[in-house]
């Protein structure tokens, strides 16, 4: 019995295939280092160190070896009866016994050797994809809190504009692991610009974009990728708008709104408005020369401040999402009016500023201005009149009356349900209820911005004199009375 060899496997017959040897090593290295260092020393029946060169043993079969094998990878020409092969930052240490033959005992160490630098690779790629994890969790964490600024500076990214994806479901944690290497997520230059990381018993998916028409493509792609996740894993996700990167927030939002309304399997989003999006009617190059000219005499600070007003619906909202103070917001929007000639409270103006918002850019530059004109309110320059109203007609198709005029009072009122319940003769528990019929019948979540933008163009466009409060049609009931006309004389 050599020394150190009290307690260890007794030993092999020499007759162990070459086959039978590495199937051992591979299924041990499956495991651990040590349980590796421990089947070369079975296979050996003789003892295996593998220590560090910093002179400290890493792991030893059996315990006692540990101590000879360092001074041996210390100092190998003082000890030619062991067998010791240098790797990068550790040294492998076997002292076979007497019973297998040279060969085995040069299979043995070779297979080890392949077989720790193999596992030395897994963890460094595993440290790498664990330290980009946690990035990525970090840069959606700023993205949140609108500091946007910082998330480009970490990312080294060009991108202005994300769009969220929010999944859950039983198996959101397996979709995670699965598909997180899928998305090919990195923070390198050259990396499709994708934050993919788990945020509570969510999978969050933000897809980094600008909003030229070269984007397209990888925001298509984008969709695909988070649809066949939901697919293949039965999640119900929300997708958001495109959204500008200091606006994650609402889009954040808007994704989760969309998520409560999904079916497992499939994506919904809260801005889609199918075939009827204005984005799908309107051809794309007449809308980005309108939207340029409409929007040509702001300033990047200013094309911000308005689309943070009108997605989150007042200047103390995107006074928190710009990160200034409400005054400054109220002082921005005043000027910006003046610009834009137009009236800013004016919902079919917030309506039509929001179109242009979300307008791809035209792929050349546009040196014109032109004014907002309210009537008619889906501007001619995007669609005659009878295009016009047939697309707002097959939007609000599913409407009966009662529930048009609500709508429409609503939409005017910029989604206040007080004072449009009050205009309109109704409770306002009575309001809500209708408005959630308007939107189970249109397949449509009216919380979204965009939504209740195109929503209103819509009515407007279609609106005829018997459209109004006071031709809702009565009913009687405590919350249905309105204001009752005058009986006649």
């Amino acid at each position: 019995m050599t020394p150190g060899s009290a307690g260890r496997t007794p030993a092999l017959p020499v007759k162990v295939t070459r086959y039978q040897v590495v199937r051992r090593l591979t299924r041990a290295a499956a495991h651990s280092d040590a349980r590796l260092i421990a089947e070369a020393a079975a296979l050996a029946d003789g003892w295996a160190v593998l220590a560090d060169l910093m002179g400290g043993v890493v792991c030893s079969t059996p315990d006692t070896a540990g101590p000879e094998g360092v001074r041996a990878a210390a100092h190998p020409r003082l000890h030619p009866h062991l067998t010791i092969r240098k790797m990068a930052g550790a040294v492998l240490v076997v002292r076979p016994g007497t019973a297998p033959p040279a060969s085995r005992i040069d299979l043995i160490v070779r297979t080890c050797v392949d077989l720790l630098r193999m596992r030395a690779r897994v963890r460094r790629a595993e440290d790498t994809h664990q330290a980009e994890r946690r990035l990525h969790t970090a840069v959606l964490h700023l993205l949140l809190s609108g500091r946007s600024h910082l998330a480009t500076d970490v990312l080294g990214t060009a991108a202005t504009h994300a769009t969220v994806f929010r999944l859950a479901g039983q198996s959101v944690h397996a979709a995670y692991q699965t598909h997180w290497r899928a998305a090919q997520p990195s923070v390198s230059p050259n990396a499709p610009r994708m934050l993919v990381c788990m945020e509570g018993n969510e999978l969050v998916v933000v897809a980094l974009h600008g909003l030229h028409s070269l984007d397209d493509h990888d925001r298509r792609l984008a969709r695909l990728f988070v649809a066949r996740i939901a697919d293949r894993h039965q999640l119900a996700g929300g997708v958001s708008d495109p959204l500008p990167l200091d606006m994650v927030a609402t889009a954040w939002a808007e994704a989760g709104n969309a998520r409560h309304g999904a079916t497992s399997g499939c994506l919904a989003s809260a801005t889609f408005l199918g075939s009827h999006g204005l984005l799908r009617v309107v051809p794309a190059d007449r809308l980005a020369l309108w939207s340029a000219a409409i929007l040509t005499p702001l300033d990047r600070e200013q094309h911000r401040t308005l689309e943070a007003y009108l997605r989150s619906g007042s200047a103390q909202a995107a006074a928190a999402v710009l990160d200034v103070s409400e005054g400054t917001v109220r002082a921005r929007l005043r000027w910006i009016g003046t610009l834009l000639a137009a009236e800013l409270d004016n919902p079919t103006v917030q309506a039509q500023l929001l179109l242009a918002l979300r307008a791809p850019a035209p792929s050349h530059r546009v040196s014109t201005s032109a004014r907002l004109v309210t009537d008619p309110p889906l501007p001619t320059d995007l669609l005659d009149p009878d295009d016009a109203h047939h697309w707002a007609s097959a939007l609000l198709r599913p409407l009966d009356k009662p529930l048009r005029i609500a709508l429409r009072c609503w939409l005017q009122h910029r989604g206040r349900t007080a004072p449009a319940a009050s205009e309109l003769g109704l409770s306002r528990s009575t309001l809500t209820d209708w408005l959630g019929k308007c939107g189970r019948a249109l397949s449509l979540d009216l919380s979204s911005a965009t939504v209740r933008a195109e929503l209103h163009l819509a009515a407007e466009t279609i609106a005829t004199p018997e459209d109004t409060p006071a031709r809702l049609p009565r009913r009687g009931g405590r919350t249905y009375r309105g204001h009752l006309r005058k009986p006649a004389p």
